[in-house]
């Protein structure tokens, strides 16, 4: 797509600094690429509502730096040695410097937003304390031992989903688009959103790990409850699998013994049941807008996201 290739240079401007660790920090951001499935939707979403606008590039580069920074400060959170194969910021500069890093690139968030409209203020505004309530709802889950089917979607919401809408519905506010249109959008972000950590939680637990590129079970060794140990904890062996979670996996048969009974109770099964049913709901959303090959490309994206095996 060609916008993206805009976008990166944008991305280096916003992120440019005269403290040289800082400058690092954006400029192995850049470097790091990944799929920018965020800046993806905001061009598409643009593209489908049938309009380009001045500042879309403004627009996808707020949604990368609200992902980022969220990244490196849970980086830290997680104590994670390495983010896309490469050695965390706050691993190679110390905490101080991750974190602030990342205020950083908030910082430099405002700015972009305060030359847009203000819905988009709030909108960046309501989305980052989302984020940080779905993350620290995680801690008091596992804390209180309150494990809940809505929970666990007010936490997965927080930490992915909420941003996946913003980057579909941000471009109606940058637009003015007529309120169905703007809530089309809306739905598609956040049920694409959803879709998309389920397959995520899943592939943690069901996955090959040679696929995967790394450990099977991570969620559990951190007691993370996924949807697939949801539905354990709420079947025949809960009680088994909530004493597996309780120790966090600590026992080499562990994570061996959730898989099994996952498939003997089809929990696996129903998990990817409930992101298919996601994913459709997403791409029935978007039927309020015309049809076009961004439309089309939205919806490509969603089944994409749902049928990865990493």
């Amino acid at each position: 797509m060609a916008p993206l290739q805009e976008f990166e240079s944008r991305l280096r401007q916003v992120l440019h600094s005269r403290v040289e660790f800082i400058e690092l920090i954006g400029d192995n951001l850049v470097a790091a690429g990944g799929k920018r499935s965020r800046p993806a939707l905001v061009y598409l979403a643009l593209r489908a509502l049938g309009v380009e606008h001045p500042q879309e590039h403004d627009l996808a580069v707020a949604v990368e730096l609200l992902h980022s920074a969220s990244l490196l400060h849970d980086d830290l959170i997680d104590d994670a040695d390495t983010r896309r194969g490469h050695e965390t910021a706050y691993r190679k500069y110390g905490n101080v410097v991750s974190v602030m890093s990342g205020d950083f690139m908030l910082s430099r968030l405002l700015v972009l937003l305060s030359d847009m409209p203000q819905g988009l203020t709030r909108e960046f505004g309501e989305t980052a304390a989302r984020i940080c309530e779905g993350e620290v709802l995680q801690f008091q889950v596992a804390a209180y031992g309150d494990y809940s089917h809505q929970n666990y979607l007010d936490i997965i919401a927080g930490k992915t989903a909420v941003l996946l809408r913003t980057a579909a519905r941000a471009p109606a506010l940058l637009v003015g688009a007529p309120e169905a249109q703007f809530q089309a959008l809306s739905e598609f972000g956040m049920e694409f959103g959803l879709a998309f950590q389920m397959q995520d939680d899943l592939l943690d637990l069901a996955a090959d790990p040679n696929t995967l590129g790394k450990p099977i079970g991570g969620d559990l060794a951190e007691g993370k409850v996924t949807l697939p140990v949801l539905y354990l904890l709420q079947g025949p062996h809960g009680d088994e699998v909530r004493t597996i979670v309780e120790r966090r996996a600590a026992r080499p048969c562990d994570i061996e013994r959730v898989r099994e009974l996952a498939l003997q109770e089809e929990a696996f099964e129903r998990t990817r049941q409930e992101i298919r049913r996601r994913t459709l709901l997403a791409i029935q959303a978007l039927r309020a807008l015309p049809p076009s090959p961004a439309r089309h490309a939205l919806e490509e994206m969603a089944v994409g996201a749902a049928d990865r095996v990493k």
